[in-house]
């Protein structure tokens, strides 16, 4: 098995976390979280699972995320010695929203 994509996408995680808090300007009003990376086995590609808060805002960041996503891929270029790098893309990551969905049910069910 090979092991280099998920180096790939620990790192890509790793540093566009840094990137995100430190060197990009942040909008007021709601927080992302990255929560993973693929990276395919050709590493040509990473999608990075995104959780946003508060919920409600979910699009307004991801519009944000994609209208940055060159500066994100340019910096991480940058920062990180890897030939060739993945083309980054984010995606929503709705497994919080259906981990609170599935809780909702759960306490109306009780509640019968």
């Amino acid at each position: 098995m090979n092991y280099r994509p998920l180096r790939v996408g620990k790192l890509i995680r790793s540093e566009l976390t840094s990137i995100l808090q430190r060197e990009v300007e942040q909008e007021p009003g709601f927080l992302c979280t990255l929560t993973g990376v693929e990276v395919d086995k050709k590493l040509e590609h990473a999608r990075i699972s995104v959780s946003v808060m508060p919920p409600g805002k979910e699009t307004e960041a991801m519009k944000r995320l994609k209208e940055t996503q060159g500066e994100l891929q340019y910096l991480l270029m940058k920062k990180l010695n890897i030939k060739p790098l993945p083309k980054i893309e984010f995606v929503r990551d709705e497994g919080a929203e259906n981990a609170a969905r599935i809780e909702k049910l759960l306490i109306e069910e009780q509640q019968r």
